[in-house]
């Protein structure tokens, strides 16, 4: 029989759980929905919990969002980021990176966040400015740190960093925003895996040094 006290640690471990189960029902909310048409109402009765619940953990939607930002994007990038050992080769460091990008794009909810700040960046700026500082902010300073090292290791040649890294992600945002908006038009799916081979080629050809491109 249940004491007061199992009772109890169970209803600890569950508030402790809320905060992510609501995370998790809103970005699902948001996958599909948009984040101006998915409503605090729907996020709740997805997550099982009254609206009044969720104002006990999130002040606004838009604290939610950035929450969900956290919890779905971060460890993303703090993974590549423990990945990348700074005595490996940087054109390995890159490769990493790169190769990781179909898992990423193979997960629809967490693919759909960039699409939903080239969406709704007009009418939320703050949501923009605050997916720029805290994601793309930290994925550029992982990418410039590669090239760097790179460049003074010899094994790239010397490139502006700062402009090469809009060089190394342009593709693989393409990539994301094709998958979620454009290809339900195109006969022919997009395949994920190999423009990111094609893209590492090209960008380890561009980026050898003087006589040793491949």
């Amino acid at each position: 029989m249940a004491t007061a006290d199992d009772k109890g640690a169970r209803w600890r471990r569950r508030k402790d759980a809320r905060p992510a189960e609501i995370g998790t029902a809103a970005l699902a909310c948001f996958a599909e929905r948009g984040f101006a048409a998915c409503s605090l109402d729907e996020i709740a009765a997805r997550a099982g919990v009254t609206k009044g619940t969720l104002y006990l953990y999130f002040r606004s939607k838009e604290e939610l969002f950035k929450e969900v930002v956290r919890q779905a994007l971060l460890p993303q990038i703090a993974a590549f980021e423990a990945q990348v050992a700074a005595t490996e080769p940087a054109p390995r460091q890159l490769e990493r990176l790169i190769a990781a990008w179909p898992d990423f794009i193979a997960a629809p909810n967490l693919a759909a966040i960039p699409k939903l700040i080239v969406g709704e960046a007009g009418n939320f700026p703050e949501l923009a400015r605050f997916y720029f500082e805290e994601v793309i902010g930290r994925a550029r300073r992982l990418v410039v740190g590669i090239l760097r090292r790179g460049i003074r290791r010899g094994e790239f040649r010397k490139v502006d960093p700062e402009v090469t890294f809009l060089s190394v992600v342009s593709p693989l945002l393409i990539a994301v925003l094709w998958k979620h908006i454009f290809e339900r038009h195109d006969a022919k799916p997009l395949d994920v895996e190999a423009l990111c081979r094609g893209h590492l080629a090209l960008l380890l050809r561009g980026l050898a040094p003087e006589g040793k491109a491949t």
